[in-house]
């Protein structure tokens, strides 16, 4: 497979030529290693045209500062980390500078400037950024404990910026609080969710995958969509995607908790009556973006959406009746993802 790609002419200066001229501009998939860990990520580069030479490639320092940036978010992608992308648009969704997002947790002035430009924040510190998004009121909170850092105008600006935000997605908190609830016994990695601690981040994300690639996708639908894609994934590479914990039910595998993953606050829902019956149909989400996934569960997803795409809700229920992992399952009961390692007819 190609995996150098063509993007554009440019005109700049050749460090071949030593002139000024049209350069390729291009893209490819290489490896790298990120903290002893091999990563894939796209490398901007340029290629001169003209040049005998045998090396007719370069990369300018600002574009090869990108790339490194590029190699770091794949290792974040890779860990379950923010990418410096989405720190960005954690402080933006309040209007924060980077110094000042620092300051609203009382870090030092570069923390944010450092994590967005060159270096891999820890887990806690990424779990205090996801909070800060995810639930408005711990934003206000540290704003509040730590206001000695802002100007009073600063602060008031800040505070309102918050309180809005507060009012309009407050909601989002409550609705993950309660999903989390249920799963306060999956919290250890087990067989039982895939040896992946709940992703709630991820379960919306490949839910709007669903909804944007397969067709008239209805709830039944989609949580056996979402099964497929966490039992291949972890038959492939030994953890589940999203960490969410599946139960044997009539109409086969439920997450625990569906009810309100459907009503998580990413998730658009649409009431529609098939038959006099009521029914939930998930639609497109237009922030849906594929660097969200690795190019390994981009695999998994696209074969999954593949496979089902074309089956209605009644069909796939019977096509995962069959299934060993079902079959071997008591009703009811949790289903262990050492049995979905054996599925039919997916590779």
């Amino acid at each position: 497979m190609n995996r150098d790609f063509f993007i554009r002419l440019v005109e700049r200066d050749c460090p071949f030529c030593d002139r000024n001229h049209q350069i390729e501009e291009r893209k490819r998939y290489t490896k790298s290693l990120v903290k002893d860990e091999a990563v894939e990520y796209e490398e901007l580069y340029y290629r001169c045209p003209l040049t005998d030479e045998e090396e007719n490639e370069f990369v300018p320092a600002k574009v090869m500062d990108e790339n490194l940036l590029r190699a770091r978010d794949a290792y974040r992608v890779k860990k379950g980390l923010l990418t410096s992308e989405e720190i960005a648009k954690i402080r933006e969704e309040y209007s924060l500078t980077q110094t000042d997002f620092s300051s609203l947790l009382g870090w030092g002035d570069v923390t944010i400037t450092r994590y967005e430009t060159k270096s891999i924040q820890d887990e806690t510190y990424d779990k205090v950024m996801r909070m800060v998004y995810d639930d408005p009121m711990f934003a206000l909170e540290a704003l509040n404990r730590h206001r000695k850092r802002f100007s009073v105008e600063k602060y008031r600006k800040l505070r309102s910026r918050i309180v809005e935000r507060v009012k309009s997605v407050g909601n989002k908190a409550l609705r993950r609080r309660e999903i989390a609830s249920q799963y306060v016994l999956y919290e250890e990695e087990s067989d039982l969710n895939g040896y992946t601690k709940l992703d709630l981040d991820k379960v919306e994300k490949i839910i709007a995958y669903f909804a944007t690639y397969v067709s008239n996708l209805y709830k039944v639908k989609l949580m056996k969509l979402l099964w497929y894609a966490d039992a291949i994934h972890f038959s492939r590479y030994g953890k589940a995607m999203t960490g969410l914990v599946y139960t044997h039910m009539p109409l086969g595998a439920l997450p625990v908790a569906h009810d309100s993953i459907i009503n998580l606050p990413s998730v658009r829902v649409e009431e529609d009556f098939i038959n006099l019956d009521l029914c939930y149909r998930i639609l497109p989400n237009t922030e849906l973006s594929l660097t969200d996934f690795s190019l390994e569960e981009q695999q998994v997803l696209q074969l999954v959406a593949s496979k089902f795409k074309n089956m209605n809700s009644k069909e796939i229920v019977e096509y995962m009746h069959l299934e060993k992992a079902y079959l071997e399952t008591e009703p009811y009961q949790a289903i262990s993802f050492f049995l979905a390692k054996e599925l039919r007819e997916i590779k």
